[in-house]
């Protein structure tokens, strides 16, 4: 993949960008199995591969400038800014998008804010598109709701040149720090859910719901999944940090009881409104905490999957995974170094395979989905 700003030195977030991509998933491969060293694996699986370019389906681009002339993309540590408008890993259909957004930012008032100096009140765009439906997501992420009513009214003209925006809305951020969103989000549409479709299952996308940023590979994953899961026969399965029920969704028949945890009420809503449209009437999702459900649950299903964030399951929720002992651990990891810790501690297990997944090309980062099979 060629990359202007890579070349220019302007942006260096493709770290592994000069590496060709055979050795990158060579390089990947190597450190997976350089960590599960002393972790028998029955089966080693080829990894999947992405596509090199074009993958991404979102967007998080730092609002800077001056109102009169915006740039989208980033800050260096310095407070440099850098225009990513370009960026080679966004598909062609954003193009359109960041032009009308310069724009409109400029015709809304909406002032972009300066780091250094704490002021102004838009702070990031966020832009998500649906691959099945090439419908848009957009998300303003202000500082205050200071120039909201601003927004609104000049939002009918830029609907009106971007007729595919589905689903608008404000985050409201007012901490000064890096961080990417607030707690509090004003829809700007009646809709504020994204319809998404991976292989035959129906997904939903919501503001503040998390969602795999590279679909075609996420869609291998879940494929994947539904497969293996497939392969064991179970009728009972906990499917926990769910998010919006894509993993649970597709290892999900009609015969199964199915129970899918997440925090995130956002993420929850969306597993229950593509549960309904599948016709699923033995499954059961809630908004909660997955370690705490878990390690309150009494009753034991025959798989247990596992989706963590970046810090894997913890001690806690291995220790109480040991003493349920469910008969299948499926682990699906965005950490592989917290993930072998996290094998480590599930000794009562065995390794039945393991599959690495090439979620982020051009970086050292990788999923892995892990079978493990409850010792005899």
């Amino acid at each position: 993949m060629h990359c202007a700003l890579y070349d220019a030195g302007r942006c260096r977030s493709c770290q592994w960008l000069e590496t060709p991509y055979t050795q990158q998933l060579s390089q990947k491969q190597a450190h997976l199995q350089q960590l599960m060293a002393s972790l028998p694996v029955a089966n080693w699986l080829e990894p999947v591969i992405s596509p090199p370019e074009k993958f991404r389906n979102k967007a998080k681009m730092v609002v800077s400038g001056s109102v009169e002339r915006p740039l989208l993309g980033m800050l260096h540590r310095d407070g440099t800014p850098v225009d990513l408008c370009d960026c080679p890993l966004y598909p062609d259909s954003f193009t359109d998008v960041f032009a009308a957004l310069r724009p409109f930012i400029a015709r809304a008032g909406l002032t972009p804010y300066n780091v250094a100096r704490r002021r102004g009140e838009l702070k990031f765009i966020l832009l998500t598109e649906s691959r099945y439906s090439g419908e848009l997501m957009l998300r303003f992420v202000l500082r205050s709701t200071t120039k909201l009513a601003q927004l609104k009214a000049a939002l009918p003209e830029l609907q009106r040149t971007l007729p595919q925006l589905a689903a608008i809305s404000a985050n409201i951020q007012p901490v000064p720090m890096a961080i990417l969103e607030g707690d509090e989000e004003i829809p700007l549409t009646d809709n504020q859910a994204l319809a998404e479709q991976l292989n035959d299952v129906p997904l939903w996308i919501r503001p503040q719901s998390f969602f795999q940023t590279n679909p075609e590979v996420a869609a291998s994953l879940y494929a994947t999944a539904r497969r293996w899961v497939a392969e064991l026969g179970v009728n009972s399965m906990w499917d926990l940090f769910c998010g919006v029920g894509g993993f649970g969704l597709h290892c999900a028949t009609p015969d199964m009881q199915l129970t899918g945890i997440e925090i995130s009420k956002e993420a929850i809503a969306c597993a229950k409104r593509s549960a309904e449209l599948m016709g699923l009437t033995r499954v059961n999702f809630a908004a909660l905490d997955s370690t705490a459900f878990a390690t309150g649950e009494g009753s034991v299903p025959e798989l247990v999957l596992v989706n963590p964030p970046r810090r894997g399951i913890g001690a806690e929720l291995c220790d109480y995974l040991t003493r349920m002992a469910p008969l299948w651990i499926l682990y699906s990891s965005c950490n592989a170094v917290t993930m072998a810790t996290d094998l480590a501690r599930l000794s009562d297990y065995r390794i039945v395979q393991v599959q690495l997944f090439d979620m982020f090309p051009h970086t050292a980062h990788y999923e892995v989905l892990t079978l493990l099979q409850r010792k005899a």
